[in-house]
């Protein structure tokens, strides 16, 4: 069977494989991070926490994923996700247990929460460097990124919806029961691979730890392609997310919802995340990519605010979707455009460099948080849109690839049903 052009990515063996075990661990991973975010408001009613809980996830991102890179540049990538992927079972396993049996405390959660980002420190920026030796061509790497988007947003759609009915009608040990369950099938799609891992291993490998670190760090600095995408991701990082973290004081305060509302905020997200990870799957190459950037940048910018100021639930849905939107626009497509640049030898450092990026929402989301304890949650987010809007005006001025490429005026048509 071969797969359209905007599927093309599934036509190597391995990416298929990974990507079916995937879908159910992302799931998985969606309906825990909304449980989450809902069970330390319920069991602190504190504004506070909420953001505190994304900042205890991603603050071992942002101090160590520039290390864990350096673990995917070393080791073979298909075995360390296998046991970086036992581990994070693990992890839901063990919040499962405890909320069951009703040993859950906010203590607790935040040290298992923080114990999973410790986890996706080393597996993100691994992740994302597997991928280049699960394609069989090297061109099909910027389609097999924007699938893994489309992937990571269809999950981010059905996963919070799913939780929030759970959680009302089953427990939220229910969510986690399911998420530790969920990793069976991408452990075993990882057994089953055949990995030849692409490029050659230097000799620099073998140094010390610290002298890759920064040899990671020269690289990519001293690139005009690379450098701009390394400063707006974390800009964007600390000031985009400001509606989906505070999510759950708007649903519960703002709108008198529940769990449920909570779960409709977020695949509104979700499903305008969606469509922008469609739209980078049919491009047929990464030229103007930065054009696509850009616009995702403005449109988390007027989601949050709109969101921020919208009078009923339906009309801040809407704007919520326009941040998905925007997010995946902004985020995957910095990753297309950083993949497709890198070489292959500091491919895991670079990412490593960018899942730090990455790691800087939990600054924006403890800042968010605060201000929304002290001002409210509307104002908190205004300003956050600004923020995000700032972002992506010094991406213009600093990109070279914005400069450079014409944009597209609009993605490959989809192929019709004869050539499915």
């Amino acid at each position: 069977m071969t797969f359209p052009t905007s599927l093309r990515a599934l036509n190597s063996r391995n990416y298929r494989l990974f990507f079916a075990g995937q879908g159910f661990s992302l799931l998985g991973n969606w309906m825990t991070l909304t449980t989450s975010a809902w069970l330390i408001y319920e069991l602190s009613n504190n504004a506070f926490l909420v953001g505190f809980l994304p900042f205890a996830n991603q603050i071992p991102v942002l101090l160590l994923a520039p290390l864990g890179g350096i673990l995917g540049d070393r080791l073979p990538r298909q075995r360390l996700m296998w046991w970086l992927n036992i581990l994070c079972a693990a992890q839901a396993a063990t919040l499962a247990i405890l909320t069951l049996t009703d040993a859950i405390t906010v203590p607790r959660l935040l040290m298992l929460v923080t114990f999973r980002g410790l986890i996706n420190a080393a597996e993100f920026p691994t992740r994302q460097s597997f991928i280049v030796d699960l394609v069989d061509r090297k061109a099909d790497l910027p389609n097999a990124i924007a699938l893994n988007s489309s992937l990571f947003n269809s999950a981010r759609l059905i996963g919070p919806g799913i939780a929030g009915v759970l959680i009302a009608t089953a427990g939220p040990g229910v969510c986690y029961l399911l998420d530790a369950t969920s990793y069976a099938a991408i452990l075993t799609s990882l057994l089953a691979m055949r990995v030849v891992r692409r490029g050659r291993r230097s000799k620099r490998k073998r140094g010390h730890p610290l002298s890759d670190l920064r040899a990671g760090i020269v690289y990519a600095s001293k690139s005009p392609l690379l450098r701009p995408s390394l400063i707006m991701v974390p800009l964007v990082a600390m000031t985009g997310f400001a509606g989906s973290t505070l999510a759950p004081v708007f649903a519960r305060d703002v709108y008198g919802g529940d769990s449920t509302t909570l779960g409709f905020m977020f695949s509104a997200v979700g499903a305008g995340a969606l469509v922008s990870a469609i739209i980078l799957a049919r491009l047929p190459s990464p030229d103007g990519i930065a054009h696509w950037i850009v616009r995702g940048a403005f449109a988390i910018a007027i989601g949050q605010i709109g969101f921020a100021l919208s009078p009923a639930l339906p009309i801040a849905l809407c704007f919520l979707a326009a941040t998905g939107w925007g997010t995946v626009l902004t985020m995957a497509g910095n990753n297309t455009l950083v993949q497709s640049q890198v070489d292959d030898d500091k491919r895991s450092r670079v990412m490593g460099l960018f899942a730090m990026g990455q790691g800087m929402f939990p600054i924006g989301s403890i800042t968010v948080g605060a201000a929304a304890a002290s001002f409210g949650p509307r104002p908190a987010v205004i300003v956050a849109g600004i923020g995000t809007a700032l972002a992506g005006l010094i991406f213009i001025r600093s990109s070279a690839a914005f400069r450079q490429v014409r944009p597209p005026r609009r993605p490959a048509p989809l192929p019709s049903d004869s050539q499915m």
